[in-house]
């Protein structure tokens, strides 16, 4: 049997040997992703903004570490501490609830921080030694957390978060336009409605939380909302060797609702 066998005979050394960074790893998918990453052998390193949301982690093997991904500085001192990686997973993100009538310019600041200056400091400070790992194993991979929301469908109250999140799927290509020949792919993660504690914010901040979870629902044309673990599968597949042909895409995994 021949490599690739390894990638798909055997799952659980699909990312053995793999340092990989995740952002917002606290709850929802970032926790996820952290814990489903760990098991496939990665070395991964968990931050979020409230260090608290990372307890139990270590459990499974998780390196953790405080990060405010708006904090510039930060942002390059977690980038030194960690050194070369082989996987950068850039999940952090806040959902502005409103049409553009009703965005502040304080409102529209934020998500462009939290949703794509973010990911772009991170990016720009982690680069470097992704190139050299890329240059050193053949591949490395970014993941950049977009959303269905986003330049392939708009959504009703969606004005910041479907802007910014297309933006986070412009810089993906950009970022793997600008770096295809030395190894290193970009690609980007478009979930549909996933259940988790952001969604639940937002459901029970809203007038009528049984309406609104029943609206959440009604979108996604399997009837229900998808689960972290519905998405986890694909975050995997794009740290993992076996996407070392995917780079530049949007990749949907939202029940159906772009068909």
């Amino acid at each position: 049997m021949g490599e690739d066998s390894r990638c798909w005979g055997n799952q659980s050394v699909r990312l053995s040997g793999k340092k990989i960074l995740m952002t917002a790893a606290g709850q929802g998918m970032g926790r996820a992703s952290a814990l489903a990453c760990a098991a496939e052998g990665a070395q991964v390193i968990a931050t979020d903004r409230d260090a608290a949301l990372l307890d139990g982690l270590s459990d499974a093997g998780i390196e953790t570490a405080q990060l405010d991904v708006t904090d510039p500085q930060a942002i390059k001192e977690i980038a030194r501490k960690v050194g070369p990686l082989d996987g950068l997973f850039n999940c952090a993100g806040i959902v502005h609830h409103g049409t553009i009538l009703d965005l502040s310019d304080d409102a529209w600041q934020g998500s462009l921080d939290v949703n794509v200056t973010s990911a772009l400091r991170l990016t720009r400070a982690c680069l470097p030694g992704m190139l050299e790992r890329a240059e050193e194993t053949g591949t490395a991979s970014i993941l950049n957390m977009a959303s269905m929301a986003s330049s392939i469908k708009g959504f009703v109250n969606r004005a910041a978060y479907g802007a910014t999140k297309a933006a986070v799927i412009g810089l993906t290509k950009a970022v793997a336009a600008d770096f295809v020949k030395q190894g290193l792919r970009c690609n980007a993660l478009c979930p549909g409605t996933v259940d988790t504690p952001s969604l639940r914010g937002r459901i029970k901040a809203a007038p009528d939380p049984v309406q609104a979870e029943k609206d959440f629902v009604a979108r996604q044309p399997m009837g229900r909302l998808a689960t972290v673990d519905d998405i986890t599968p694909m975050v995997i597949y794009l740290l993992a060797d076996e996407s070392r042909f995917v780079t530049g895409q949007a990749l949907l995994v939202d029940g159906g609702v772009t068909i």
